[in-house]
């Protein structure tokens, strides 16, 4: 089965490792994920300024793509372009006079109204594969990791786009436990990590990893699962922070969510690209005889 993807520019460089297990494991599930053609940068960002419709395009040709290749469902991965296009999205169908407004600033494409579904692939796994049956395709369980699983904000705020409950979210927990691994609650999981701070006041984002890394610690896991590149790049370069300011933190490992989900079906480790990863995770791995 052939689903419409959206992969966006960093799954292209520094977050392969986000995109390329993705890929490779969604074919063993028997799902391609086929980028749609000419597609663009989304924005980055959903603008909060109720005129600035001009940053709107970006995020609505891409949704516009789709459609033209005759697709209602658009798959993204990386957390920040979910919320940009499925926001864009939401204003499209919503709104009729800036509906018009930035249909008329594209001269070349359909005219659109918001038909496309704006999907996020943990959704995929939930709703259209079934955590059962990716159960049942699990060739080697990550028993006895211990990993907490951490949404951030662009999975579930604002509520209308949130993939799962705001208060007590659970897709996570639900992928890790059908991967074999032990799903890790805490108190931290749905903060934010700093997000674009870390270029207006880099120096705060070592306090905001230190705020979700040790309340993960706290609670017994080893590592952390995430789904966003900006988080993981943020609780990336905290860490490095926190290992030369605080004595008592030693690190802690950063995984992707389709890594652990390549890994678990069976792939080899080389598609995970763990050499972009924080923390050194094959080393934990490795402790835990989870590397074939």
């Amino acid at each position: 089965m052939s689903l419409a993807y959206y992969p966006g520019c960093t799954l292209k460089t520094k977050a392969k490792n986000l995109g390329e297990p993705a890929i490779a494991s969604l074919e063993v599930l028997g799902f391609k994920l086929e980028e749609i053609a000419r597609w663009n940068c989304c924005g980055a960002v959903h603008s909060l300024a109720d005129d600035d419709l001009i940053h709107q395009v970006a995020p609505v040709r891409n949704l516009i793509r789709a459609r033209e290749q005759g697709k209602n469902e658009l798959v993204t991965l990386c957390s920040f372009c979910f919320n940009t296009l499925k926001r864009a999205n939401l204003l499209m169908k919503a709104n009729a006079e800036k509906r018009n407004t930035i249909n008329s600033f594209m001269d070349e494409e359909i005219n659109y109204s918001g038909e496309v579904r704006v999907v996020h692939l943990l959704e995929v796994l939930r709703d259209e594969i079934g955590w059962e049956a990716l159960a049942q395709k699990v060739k080697f369980p990550l028993r006895g990791l211990k990993v907490a699983t951490y949404y951030g904000c662009t999975l579930l705020r604002p509520r209308e786009v949130a993939i799962d409950s705001v208060e007590n979210p659970i897709i996570l927990h639900e992928l890790v436990d059908a991967l074999g691994a032990t799903p890790v609650d805490f108190p931290e999981s749905t903060r934010c990590c700093g997000s674009y701070q870390i270029i207006s006041d880099p120096g705060t984002i070592s306090a905001y990893a230190w705020n979700i890394l040790s309340s993960a610690l706290s609670h017994g896991a080893e590592a952390l699962v995430l789904s966003c590149p900006l988080c993981d790049y943020d609780l990336g370069q905290g860490q490095k922070e926190l290992v030369k300011r605080r004595d008592e933190f030693k690190g802690m490992p950063l995984f992707y969510f389709t890594q652990l989900l390549a890994l678990a079906l069976g792939l080899e480790p080389q598609v995970c690209h763990f050499e972009l990863n924080y923390g050194n995770p094959e080393s934990l791995l490795q402790e835990k005889n989870l590397l074939p």
